[in-house]
């Protein structure tokens, strides 16, 4: 499949049988988009990216499940082709994921749903099958047990630091965005991943994560499409304890996927307590896979089995 992206011409490779189509879902202040994998006749499975990722971060895994599995990658507000929030609006990335999901369910007047996310989009399948036990059939978190936890003294530290940034970069003036060279901005992308993605997966993400500079800009290059002020992420974080009332709350069956050596942000301590919280209120699979933070982009090859069995069986 071609398509063309960034201002380029991108040359998609699909397995035989294997389609995707670009969807819009509207919402009150734009759209978000999508990637819908398979069948269209099918209820498909939500899969959630990451923080700053975008839905192609599920480009490499989804081509490896069964041709008739249907899956609707979503790039989150702010972020790949999804409409960014209005001017004097914050992200509060984990509760507005919440609303974000319910309004998709409700668009498409699904019922049970089955959640898949990886790192900040498991945290929100986590969360959604929290606030409504009754309408989850399943959830997949990739690399991440619940919301990223802090301590409170720490939350109330970096406050003031975090409200001054979201000013900042929502004055920011169009010419005063920084723009570069496609290969330059490739490289900027590696160096903030930090190992857990490759040059080349690099690629796959900004195919929906840059694009142009316009025209009236009068510079040449690319600048990176999602919403500044995504950054801004520390005011959404949550105490260990309200993890855990949220972990007692899950009903729907759970495959957790953590990635070794995965991500070195999260203390481990707390991730296994919101393991073993959901324990005891339902069926869980935990299970420790070689690869980096992002292995369902880095390593698929490791974790598809696990995700179609789950998916078959259970």
């Amino acid at each position: 499949m071609e398509e063309k992206t960034n201002g380029y011409q991108n040359h998609e490779e699909l397995p035989p049988g294997y389609t995707v189509e670009e969807v819009e879902i509207p919402v009150p202040w734009g759209h978000v988009a999508g990637r819908w994998w398979g069948p269209r006749n099918i209820q498909p499975m939500i899969a959630i990216h990451g923080w700053q990722d975008n839905a192609g971060t599920w480009d490499n895994l989804i081509p490896l499940l069964p041709v008739n599995t249907s899956v609707l990658c979503i790039d989150l507000p702010g972020h790949g082709h999804s409409s960014h929030y209005p001017k004097g609006m914050i992200y509060y990335v984990f509760w507005d994921g919440i609303v974000l999901i319910r309004r998709i369910v409700k668009h498409f007047k699904w019922e049970k749903v089955q959640l898949m996310g990886h790192s900040l989009g498991g945290a929100l399948s986590f969360m959604y099958a929290a606030s409504f036990p009754d309408d989850v059939d399943k959830i997949i978190c990739i690399d991440i047990a619940s919301p990223a936890v802090r301590e409170p003294s720490n939350m109330v530290k970096t406050a003031g630091w975090g409200m001054d940034k979201l000013l900042e970069y929502e004055t920011l003036k169009e010419d005063k965005i920084p723009c570069y060279e496609y290969e330059e901005m490739i490289d900027i992308v590696c160096d903030a991943y930090k190992g857990s993605v490759s040059k080349r997966n690099c690629r796959v993400l900004m195919r929906r994560g840059m694009m142009p500079t316009p025209a009236h800009m009068n510079k040449k290059g690319y600048f990176f499409k999602r919403d500044p002020r995504l950054k801004v992420a520390g005011l959404a974080m949550m105490s260990i304890e309200t993890a855990l009332e949220f972990a007692g709350k899950v009903k729907c069956k759970v495959l957790n996927l953590r990635a070794l050596p995965g991500q070195g942000w999260e203390r481990l301590d707390y991730y296994m307590k919101v393991v073993e919280k959901l324990r005891e209120t339902t069926d869980v699979q935990y299970v420790e896979v070689q690869g980096t933070h992002h292995v369902q982009l880095e390593s698929p090859e490791n974790i598809v089995e696990l995700i179609e069995e789950f998916l078959e069986l259970y």
